[in-house]
C-alpha cells in the first residue's frame, strides 16, 4: 500500500470522526464489537483503477469510493438513520478538500445516500463519498 492511499484514508477518516454528535466506527480491519440497540457504521475505502489522462509525465489520478455503512437498530424508524446520512453528506459537500503535506482530497460530487435495507438486527444505511487525489510524482 502506498502513502498516498494511507493518506487518503486517514484524511476523510479524520474529516468523519470530526461529526457530532459521534457515533461508534467499525473501521477496517480494526476490532469491533457491537452493542445491541446502539447505532455503529462500518467504514470502507473502496479504491478505483487510477486514471493516467497523460503520457510522459508522474501525472495520474485515484479514484475511490469512501464508503459509510450506517448500522440502525430495528423498529425505531429510518428517520434517525436518514439524518445521520443527511451529516454526513453535508460533511463531505461537493466541493470539499482535505489537505495533508502534498496530497488534497476532493470530493466531487454530492454523496449519494442509498436505499435502506434490513441487514439482521440493522437498518442499513449505505452513504457513498466519491473522492479523487491528482497526483505528481
Amino acid at each position: 500500500m502506498s502513502l498516498v492511499i494511507v493518506t487518503i484514508r486517514s484524511l476523510l477518516e479524520q474529516r468523519l470522526n470530526g461529526i457530532t454528535p459521534a457515533i461508534s466506527y467499525a473501521w477496517e480491519n480494526s476490532p469491533f464489537t457491537s452493542v445491541n440497540g446502539v447505532p455503529y457504521a462500518k467504514i470502507f475505502l473502496l479504491s478505483s483503477t487510477p486514471e493516467n489522462p497523460t503520457l510522459g509525465d508522474g501525472f495520474y489520478r485515484e479514484n475511490g469510493i469512501f464508503q459509510v455503512s450506517l448500522l440502525y437498530p430495528l423498529s425505531v424508524g429510518s428517520s434517525t438513520a436518514a439524518t445521520r446520512a443527511e451529516l454526513i453528506r453535508t460533511t463531505f459537500k461537493r466541493g470539499t478538500s482535505m489537505i495533508s503535506g502534498n496530497i488534497t482530497v476532493r470530493i466531487p460530487k454530492t454523496p449519494k445516500i442509498g436505499q435502506g435495507v434490513v441487514d439482521t438486527d440493522r437498518w442499513h444505511v449505505p452513504v457513498s463519498i466519491p473522492f479523487f487525489v491528482d497526483i505528481i510524482s
